[in-house]
């Protein structure tokens, strides 16, 4: 294979011109060179304790040292699995070789899941040089060769050196490679693994009932290393040509258009797809899938060819998202002053994909409940989420690929930026899904929950070891990134917005940045002080409380506002670093004579600023962070918010502004500002209340809580109150949908009738039963959105008769949405040995890996079940160690399954159990479960009693 490959490629170099005649250049200015070259530290071992600066590399590697295995030929993936730590030693490659552009030539066999590749990487040497140092990790090195451009003379690698811990691959050449350019060819072979990263295999059930397989690739954040030996890391970017050899029936697609399909000397039943070459771009953004898929295309009113690729049989789900993606490429490309820069665009659904989507350059692929709609069986939830995420994958086309960070230290000017972006495309295609009210709920909470502890971290991490880059891609990355985006778009307007992003990707275009070029772009285009302000939202973990003080002075309030630092712990506001911490905050006010429109807008640069509002009465109330764009909690005194009830009741308060409130409350009672008594009296306002978004805050208020008090005596009278709660806007809503209703009446009704089946409401449970006896017997099919709560009512006092119907109808949906509504459910159940047993279906064959997890945790989620989960997690440590060897997944299990313990045992037993077994990727998210763990025992301890008289004279 090695040999028809060179012949094709030396063929391929003789029909055109040199490769590097056609790149563009690495640097497009001497003050870039002197930037990238000087921004590098002298070389230091660091951990996760003491982490290295951001932009720090080695020198070259010394093959002959202690830390390598000098060998001829390589086989990574028979070493020895690195010992699992958390101080991991890590450096940067060297600059003393980079690339230019690379020739991948891949040709997977399907039959063993091996592949075997040769690649030509032209180098510029920048210094005389004994090594060429690279990644790569479980392949196996067979062969380099350098050749000079200068002088065409080849060498062959004396040695080849690796480090699987560092995952760092060393060619040695003497004599000493010269300054200049030059090409390193380089044979190798590898495995396509099951582990959902690198170039890996996917199954599927063919139209014959077997098994088949597919070969995807998933490289962020640093597995491209896994598929070719490359410099993997996002500033080492490069043009490239890839190569498929492939079986003539396959579907084979990658980054770019296919430029020509020869054939393939040593098998009339293979060919050669070749791709036209790519931009400049990063390892992390390359892909290639081959397999058997159908697509739907069209061509945007720009003129990108878009198609979306699936399954087989089920092309007809793509047709949602390609009028997203044709719709969006148009919007964006006004919105960003720049046309989308390849010829086509593919989305292609996988089977089996760890995350829900990935955006590589011209191919971004999705796991299939994140792309396909049916228009029968997907809820309109699903349907809202995947416009949601094709248009955030969509425009990180923008930022991240036509623009990428220059460290993974600068990961949230990727996933911030797209993380709010998305919003915006959603909000102009789907007006009617009030998405950015939605926005507050799902994304600004979140960060805001996970950024109150101490262990969170700042939006800015430094990391090193590609271990440690797994566990940045979390709510603060992703949701803290997008609402100070949001807070800071609100701060200079839409026009300034639009105008410093414009700078921004057109100054770097094709090249890497760090955050203060986004900065220095935003404030060219709004005359603010971006970067003093914004500076103070990144470089440090955490966000304000801000006290208010009210008084009337004539006609004018005055507002004093002191800011301080906001723990969920109460013990640390007493600690050493909580003076520490201050912000520059954009803040606003709005009035009860107009609750729709601010009526100041200011910074707050201080902790203590007073503002004169002029023109207010006495009587009336006045609003701080109106729309709940600023990321802070804000704290009335008992007199000043108990004005807004009847603005709650009324809603003359916007529906943004009627969650602030109620969220704000409850983080108070979280942190012991104020008592879960109060919270559940100021319920009692939103009785008449009929928005999605706002029912949507109160049963995350009221789902936390069920969760808490399943751990007191009082537990059924909370859950009383709850019912109570929720029973006027279930009658309302009722079970059948109305006739024009609207997007968000549909999932206000499911939103309902599931927490009501948390509760134990027996009137919904038995509507549950009934409607799944119709759709079992073909009577009445159940509407996708009302499936999850039958199916969780049913599971919720089923038998183990239950447990196997509804694993007999997982089994025969081919709909993955449907197995991960029905997987979703079953750790509802009260039975243990139902319970039992659906621990032990997550991890049978019956399940994808990407499943087994979410099944997991909804065993976890159930007070009965918890500790039941938490035992078969330690007791399947192993099985579940080597099923996600990283990140990801694995974290968000360790998650769900712990957080909501409640004793200091519990915490003891998580902290005991991962310290003698730590998973990669898992070490903050460990820290953050006992923290919240320890929060939970305090919550309950401060408020128990009181609660439970509350309830008593409540009910």
């Amino acid at each position: 294979m090695f040999q028809a490959i060179r012949t094709l490629l030396e063929v391929e170099k003789r029909l055109s011109l040199h490769p590097r005649t056609r790149l563009c250049p690495l640097f497009a200015s001497t003050t870039q060179q002197k930037r990238y070259f000087t921004s590098y530290k002298r070389p230091f071992l660091h951990s996760a304790s003491q982490p290295a600066p951001a932009h720090t590399c080695c020198f070259p590697i010394n093959s002959a040292s202690s830390k390598f295995v000098t060998i001829a030929s390589v086989n990574m993936s028979s070493a020895v699995e690195a010992k699992k730590t958390s101080k991991l030693e890590f450096q940067r490659l060297p600059l003393n070789a980079v690339p230019v552009h690379y020739d991948i030539t891949i040709k997977p066999n399907f039959d063993n899941f091996t592949f075997e590749g040769v690649e030509n990487i032209d180098l510029k040497i920048n210094e005389t040089s004994p090594n060429i140092v690279m990644n790569a990790v479980e392949l196996n090195i067979l062969k380099a060769v350098w050749k000079d451009s200068g002088t065409g003379k080849e060498q062959v690698a004396q040695t080849i050196s690796v480090d699987e811990t560092t995952e760092i691959f060393t060619a040695a050449f003497q004599p000493p490679l010269q300054s200049g350019t030059g090409t390193i060819l380089l044979e190798f072979t590898g495995s396509m693994n099951d582990k959902m990263k690198g170039f890996y295999r996917s199954k599927f059930k063919g139209s014959d009932g077997q098994d088949k397989y597919n070969g995807v690739t998933q490289f962020e954040a640093t597995d491209a290393r896994r598929a070719f030996p490359c410099f993997d890391e996002p500033s080492h970017k490069a043009t490239f040509n890839i190569s498929l050899v492939v079986e003539k029936n396959k579907t084979a697609l990658s980054n770019m258009p296919v430029k020509e399909i020869q054939a393939y000397p040593e098998d009339d039943k293979l060919h050669v797809v070749k791709y036209e070459r790519s931009p400049i771009m990063s390892t992390y953004l390359v892909a290639y899938c081959i397999g058997d898929f159908e697509y739907v295309e069209t061509t945007s009113s720009d003129g990108v060819l878009c198609r979306v690729y699936t399954p087989p049989g089920k092309k007809n789900q793509g047709k949602f998202a390609l009028s997203v993606t044709a719709k969006v490429l148009p919007y964006y490309k006004e919105y960003f002053g720049i046309a989308y820069p390849l010829p086509k665009l593919d989305l292609i659904a996988i089977a089996d994909f760890s995350a829900g989507a990935m955006e590589n350059w011209g191919l971004i692929t999705y796991r299939e409940t994140c792309l396909l709609v049916d228009e029968e069986e997907t809820s309109a939830t699903s349907r809202q989420w995947i416009a949601l995420v094709v248009g955030h994958e969509i425009a990180h086309q923008w930022f991240g690929n036509y623009v990428t960070m220059e460290w993974w230290t600068h990961l949230w000017l990727n996933e911030g930026y797209a993380s709010f972006v998305e919003f915006l495309c959603v909000d102009f295609l789907f007006p009617e899904y009030d998405i950015w009210t939605q926005f507050v709920t799902d994304t600004f909470v979140r960060a805001l929950e996970l950024d109150s502890l101490k262990n969170s971290h700042p939006i800015e991490v430094p990391v090193g070891h590609p271990r440690e880059v797994d566990e940045i891609f979390d709510d603060i990355s992703y949701s803290k990134g997008a609402s100070i985006i949001r807070m800071l778009h609100r701060y200079i307007g839409d026009a300034d917005f639009r105008k410093g992003m414009n700078i921004y990707l057109t100054r770097h275009q094709y090249k890497n940045t760090f955050t203060e070029d986004l900065w220095r772009s935003l404030e060219e285009a709004s005359g603010k002080p971006i970067g003093q302000v914004m500076g103070t939202w990144t470089k440090q973990m955490g966000f304000p409380l801000i006290r208010v003080q009210s008084e009337q002075n004539g006609d004018t309030r005055v507002m004093r506002l002191t800011q301080e630092k906001y723990w969920a712990d109460p013990n640390l506001k007493n600690s050493k670093e909580h003076n520490d911490y201050s912000w520059m905050v954009p803040v606003a006010f709005c009035s009860a004579s107009d609750p729709n429109t601010p009526i100041c807008q200011t910074l707050m640069e201080e902790k203590m600023v007073t503002v004169e509002l002029p023109g207010i009465r006495s009587d009336e109330w006045v609003k701080l962070n109106p729309g709940a764009v600023g990321f802070y909690r804000v704290r009335y005194p008992p007199e000043l918010l108990v004005e807004f009830l009847p603005a709650i009741k009324n809603k003359i308060l916007p529906p943004l502004d009627r969650i602030g409130l109620l969220d704000d409350l409850f983080a108070m009672v979280q942190s012991g500002e104020s008592s879960t008594v109060d919270v559940l009296r100021t319920l009692d306002a939103f009785k008449n209340e009929d928005n999605f978004t706002v029912w949507s805050s109160i049963s995350n208020v009221m789902s936390k809580l069920n969760l808490l008090f399943a751990y007191t005596d009082y537990h059924d009278q909370f859950k009383k109150f709850g019912i109570h709660l929720f029973s006027g806007i279930a009658d309302s809503v009722g079970w059948e949908p109305k006739e024009g209703e609207s997007h968000l009446d549909t999932m206000l009704r499911s939103l309902v009738l599931l927490r009501l089946t948390s509760f134990g409401h027996e009137k919904t449970i038995q509507e549950s039963k009934r409607r799944l006896n119709l759709h079992r017997n073909g009577d009445q099919t159940i509407p996708a959105d009302l499936r999850p709560v039958v199916y969780r009512g049913v599971i919720s006092e089923g038998d183990e008769e239950t447990l196997e119907m509804m694993l007999k109808m997982y089994r025969e949906s081919d709909m993955l949405e449907e197995q991960d509504r029905i997987g979703r459910s079953l750790g509802l159940a009260k039975n243990l040995n139902v319970l039992k047993k659906v621990l032990e279906f997550a991890i049978s064959e019956d399940v994808r890996s990407q499943d087994t997890v979410f099944i997991m945790i909804s065993v976890g989620m159930n007070k009965v079940g918890r500790p039941l989960a938490w035992n078969f997690f330690k007791e399947n440590k192993k099985f579940l160690g080597e099923r996600y060897p990283s990140g990801g997944l694995i974290a968000r299990l360790v998650k769900h399954l712990c957080e909501n313990f409640v004793t200091e045992e519990d915490a003891r037993s998580v902290t005991e159990f991962f310290a003698e077994n730590p998973f990669a990727g898992t070490e903050r998210t460990v820290q953050q479960v006992v923290e919240s763990i320890r929060l939970n025992e305090q919550w309950l301890k401060r408020d128990e009693r009181l609660v439970g008289e509350f309830l008593t004279n409540a009910i």
